[in-house]
């Protein structure tokens, strides 16, 4: 062999050497997994210790640097190091799919997946660790097959990190077991330790649980320019997961929701952890309309979905919340159901839930096209439901003696008007399971289709919290027996949305944030609808229960000194912004029946939608959009406006070319201001097309909304 057959064979064999190489250090050291459009880099490694971690680039630029995983389990070696890979799949995943009801009629759900299998060689278990990523961010869970040592297992907590890029901006909630009803801070997350405390104001349940604890959806700006959104998708079986701050390496871990006893999760093999969610663009409305969440989630499980409705509605509700009327029958501080006689009790003459003034709001709902009147206090229980840990506070079947359950029926359905029901659980979930059939077999008998549920207060079971694993597998149950009755459900004070209304679409709206119901109680910051969008909507819809046109609450209620807000027209902005399939008309009919050109853009607006555009958008500061009614070439737009004064500028490139339509716009009046003047407003029409540029002035607090008709 001369010289240089020598080399040639020398190179062909370092060129085998380097494929085999390479083909076995991919599985041994680590993964590079692109998104479908090569913005999105992430790598799956095992460092020292045979600790799996991972990291995240978009367009070059660091998201998450090399973050830990894994988990430490209550007893024996821990889920967290001593591994090695031994296989690894991939495939690329592309469909349509078309929701029940949402934002946009037709969804892409296209990403490139790894799966990592992870094995323990010391305790012979394996693992595996599953990466989507998608054009917009990326979802990954741990999966534990069946398997000989890895069956029954308690978690003592979930270790996954995400590792900061640097000190970001941050819009957060202080982190808490119970409650998800604060005002958001923002902040750079070097500042969460020293503003905690003012952070944590008073709830009916709280429980937080560290001075740099912080709830997902945990919204972030870079100062190179990135929006970044953390959070977690097809939360089921499982404890929700806050995000605890290392606020000296800018490293966020996760922290798990605890039972009673202090566990956080209790496993059969084979099971799922949820995905862990990391959304990121370089512009702010990208965000808004990343449908990842929804991507990781399973396909509804319906076969029929014809009985899934959305909701625009009218309730008994915000006159009890401002203190003008209440929900209990009398003034007693101690009742027992099936024991006390409510017909020889006196009525203390404030009592909302009568079938008079019931009929009042059936009434304005069938004059002004609304579908649905939802009433609070209409059964027996109401005067001594909060705050005495009662379990059997309520039978969700027995009205109150002024409240004619059949007659409202015949009353509504003569109306073409629905009722939606309530059940406050006063978070006593025993009773409310104790009584779930007959409940809703009570509904369906009496003509009503969609519930709203609550959790207020402390949990019984003693001890339990509202986001742990049990209370999680309970909304869920309640969900799917609701599905049993074709009932559509919206849970208040239920664990934050993930997504599970792709799977369960009867899931209509959650509260699971402060909501309009705060503004009675000392008031929202002028912001905050300019900062959920990025934060609570990102799991799914909100019944923020828009709509207060009178924004005195002592008008309603001498007493309180509270006011909304807002002004009217951002009101209006809200239906549009503050997306659900489930709208609420929020204030009392005598108020709307003052300003009825307003109340025009409520009856017209739509609550389901074909297509959704961004036009304007910084968290914490302004949103607009536009929205494209279902089934109609209708558009409707929607500004929400922070505590500064603005100027919009949008365009109507999102119409149809060539046609002409009529756009009325409600707008805040140049003297508008959320404290001072509120209802200034003005309504103007104007003609345009897709080649429209509008400037608009948006007062302080303020916004406006436009209703856009095809001529």
């Amino acid at each position: 062999m001369n010289k240089n057959e020598k080399n040639k064979a020398f190179n062909i064999s370092q060129l085998l050497f380097i494929a085999l190489f390479s083909l076995f250090a991919g599985p041994v050291s680590g993964q590079e997994l692109k998104s479908p459009d090569a913005n999105l880099v992430a790598k799956f490694s095992i460092a020292e210790g045979g600790v799996p971690t991972y990291s995240l680039k978009y367009k070059g630029k660091e998201v998450i640097k090399t973050s830990k995983l894994g988990l430490e389990l209550k007893e024996g070696k821990s889920l967290a190091n001593g591994f090695s890979i031994t296989n690894s799949k991939t495939l690329t995943f592309n469909e349509k799919w078309k929701p029940v009801w949402g934002e946009v009629k037709e969804i892409t759900n296209h990403y490139n997946e790894l799966a990592i299998t992870l094995t323990q060689q010391e305790t012979n278990r394996y693992i595996i660790v599953r990466l989507r990523l998608f054009n917009d961010g990326l979802g990954f869970r741990y999966e534990f097959p069946e398997q000989k040592n890895l069956d029954y297992f308690v978690i003592k907590e979930e270790k996954t990190q995400f590792a900061l890029a640097g000190d970001h901006k941050a819009f957060w909630l202080p982190g808490d077991y119970d409650t998800q009803e604060y005002s958001t801070t923002t902040s750079n997350l070097s500042e969460v330790r020293a503003k905690m405390k003012e952070a944590v104001t008073p709830n009916a349940s709280q429980t937080t649980f560290s001075p740099t604890g912080l709830q997902t959806p945990l919204m972030l700006k870079s100062k190179d320019g990135l929006y970044i959104n953390i959070h977690e998708a097809a939360l089921i079986n499982y404890s929700l997961m806050s995000l605890n701050l290392d606020d000296k390496n800018m490293v966020l871990e996760s922290w798990l929701t605890p039972d009673a006893v202090g566990d956080k999760g209790y496993m059969q093999a084979p099971c799922l952890s949820p995905w862990r969610t990391i959304i990121v663009s370089d512009k702010a409305g990208n965000i808004l309309t990343s449908k990842l969440t929804y991507n990781l989630n399973e396909p509804t499980k319906f076969k029929d979905v014809s009985w899934i409705k959305p909701i625009k509605y009218v309730g008994v509700w915000w006159e009890m919340i401002t203190g003008k009327s209440t929900w209990a029958y009398n003034n007693l501080t101690s009742v027992q159901l099936g024991v006390t006689d409510y017909s020889k009790t006196k009525p203390n003459g404030k009592h909302a839930a009568n079938t008079a003034h019931v009929k009042e709001y059936i009434d304005f709902a069938a004059k002004n096209g609304l579908d649905a009147v939802l009433v609070e206090g209409w059964n027996e229980g109401w005067e001594d439901w909060f705050g005495k840990t009662k379990d059997y506070v309520f039978d969700f079947v027995t009205p109150y003696p002024d409240f004619d359950v059949q007659e409202l029926h015949r009353y509504a359905a003569s109306k073409g008007i629905k009722m939606i029901m309530h059940h406050e659980t006063s978070s006593s979930v025993r009773n409310y399971e104790r009584h779930i059939d007959t409940a809703y077999k009570f509904m369906k008998a009496n003509g009503y289709d969609a519930v709203k549920s609550g959790y207020v207060g402390n949990m019984i079971p003693r001890g339990e919290h509202h986001y742990g694993q049990w209370l999680n597998n309970h909304y869920l149950y309640a969900i799917q027996k609701a599905a049993e009755y074709k009932i559509m459900v919206n849970a208040h004070e239920a664990v934050r949305p993930t997504g599970l209304a792709r799977t369960y679409p009867n899931l209509i709206g959650n509260e699971s944030a402060r909501g309009t119901e705060y503004e009675a109680f000392g008031g929202n910051n002028a912001d905050h609808t300019t900062i959920l969008p990025f934060t609570r909507l990102i799991g799914g819809p909100m019944d923020y229960t828009p709509g207060i046109f009178e924004t005195k609450v002592s008008a309603y209620n001498p007493e309180n000194n509270s006011f909304v807000h807002t002004t009217l027209a951002r009101q209006l902005a809200l239906y549009v912004t503050m997306y659900s399939p489930l709208q609420m008309t929020a204030d009392l009919p005598e108020t709307y029946n003052k300003y009825m050109d307003a109340f025009q853009f409520i009856k017209d607006v739509a609550v389901d939608w074909d297509d959704t555009k961004v036009l304007e958008a910084e968290p914490g500061d302004y949103i607009t959009f536009a929205r494209k009614a279902k089934g109609k070439n209708n558009w409707f737009v929607g500004r929400t406006n922070d505590e500064e004064a603005r100027t919009s500028n949008i365009n109507f490139s999102f119409l149809d070319a060539g046609k002409k339509y009529t756009a009325t716009i409600y707008a805040d009046a140049k003297d508008a201001h959320y404290e001072t003047n509120p209802k200034a407003y003005t309504i103007r029409k104007i003609q345009v097309t897709n080649k429209t540029k509008l400037s608009q002035y948006c007062a302080p607090g303020g916004g406006y909304a436009i209703s856009i008709i095809a001529n």
